[in-house]
């Protein structure tokens, strides 16, 4: 069968306006025969985002980025995007819009939530966020250090400028003195040191021999502790506690009035009494020494026996009296 030119013509326009659409639609990223949902997001900032940048859940492509253009007077971004209708979820999940890599770029993730509010259907605004990236997160953490580093670098400006206000040329003699000081009290030290030094190896024998008798004494002395303690020093020690305590006791009963001793010395008559029998048995042996013939009288013959006669300068009679 021969076609026409007619035809033929028809033919190849038909076919270049059909390629003319599908080489459009590639363009615009957007598939001709896909059943997927339009879905959209709103932005103050897309950061970049491109049209074709790929759509992603959970890390797997679902779709692609249609169109971007803005919304109002205020800059806000509407953010047009297809969806594979594979995979559903709620009109509640977010479109977040983050760094693809270090250099740069932005993509778009869906992060799904699953609810009773509905599917998510073609012509739904989805919620949105941003999530920082590297860039950002670094300028975070950055800032308060830069400007720590600053106040530091005025700090220390400040401080030189005090410092060279002060050191001005006496200060600044005064400071050599002291450094030559410094130096000279060194080299001091170390002569001293060498000194030391040199001491000690010429009574390193000596020292040994100091340190050798000093462990002796330390050991006799414990073998010196070992005998003390072996000889029942303990023992000793608690019976001398004991009399102790005795004699303790003793002077508790004795300070009590309790006993004797006691009685002697606190009760005051009695000690009275006492004295005064002291007295007159000093009196009645005196009297004895001095007039026998009074109390002792013995005949041997068997005369009779006189009469005594009291002399004048008798003690008993004084005593009487």
């Amino acid at each position: 069968m021969k076609l026409s030119r007619e035809l033929k013509t028809g033919i190849i326009v038909i076919g270049g306006i059909l390629l003319f659409i599908m080489g459009f639609s590639y363009l615009k990223s957007t598939p001709i025969f896909d059943n997927s949902k339009t879905l959209y997001a709103i932005y103050p900032n897309v950061g970049g985002l491109q049209s074709g940048t790929t759509v992603s859940i959970n890390g797997f492509s679902v779709g692609k980025v249609n169109n971007i253009k803005f919304l109002d007077e205020k800059g806000n971004l509407l953010v047009t995007f297809n969806v594979s209708n594979d995979f559903k979820f709620s009109k509640n999940s977010i479109v977040e819009l983050y760094d693809t890599g270090i250099i740069g770029g932005k993509g778009l993730q869906i992060r799904p939530v699953f609810d009773a509010t509905g599917l998510a259907q073609s012509g739904d605004t989805l919620r949105t966020e941003t999530r920082p990236g590297i860039t950002d997160l670094a300028q975070q953490k950055l800032t308060p250090l830069v400007r720590k580093f600053e106040s530091a670098i005025s700090g220390a400006d400040s401080v030189l400028v005090n410092v060279n206000s002060v050191l001005d040329t006496n200060t600044k003699k005064e400071l050599k003195e002291v450094i030559v000081g410094l130096n000279d009290l060194i080299v001091s030290l170390n002569g001293s040191a060498a000194s030391l030094n040199t001491i000690l190896v010429d009574n390193k024998d000596k020292l040994n021999n100091s340190f050798k008798n000093f462990d002796v004494l330390t050991s006799n002395f414990a073998k010196l502790s070992d005998s003390i303690n072996a000889a029942g020093l303990g023992r000793t020690l608690a019976r001398l506690e004991s009399t102790m305590t005795s004699l303790d006791n003793v002077a508790q009963k004795i300070e009590n009035g309790d006993g004797t001793l006691g009685l002697l010395m606190t009760d005051k008559e009695l000690y009275t009494n006492l004295n005064s029998t002291t007295k007159e048995l000093d009196l009645l042996l005196q009297d004895l020494r001095l007039n026998p013939k009074r109390y002792v009288n013995v005949s041997v013959f068997g005369k009779k026996q006189k009469d005594y006669t009291v002399p004048e300068d008798d003690p008993a009679e004084k005593i009487e009296e």
